[in-house]
């Protein structure tokens, strides 16, 4: 029952990712992102990631984490993107 309610709690999170990730890239701004909530994010998954791995305990739900990973990885490279072209249209 554990690890359902933890699959449960990681795909929650991680259906939001998508919808971020699409509103960065048509938005081409930064505004309303914050880079440190999202390296936050990111440190967290890391961390689950790890445990799963040290705690030899790697399920399913290891995916959802790997997935979510690689979601705020790609939205933080589009703050990067937006943050250059911010930079470029002030010019």
């Amino acid at each position: 029952m554990a690890e359902i309610l933890e699959a449960m709690m990681v795909v929650s999170f991680g259906l939001s990712w998508p919808l971020s990730i699409l509103k960065s890239y048509r938005a081409r701004s930064t505004k309303g992102k914050s880079l440190l909530f999202m390296l936050l994010i990111e440190f967290g998954y890391v961390c689950g990631i790890i445990s799963k791995l040290v705690g030899n305990n790697i399920t399913y739900v290891f995916v959802f984490y790997v997935l979510n990973l690689l979601m705020v990885g790609t939205d933080i490279a589009l703050y990067f993107r937006n943050k250059g072209i911010e930079k470029a249209n002030k010019k």
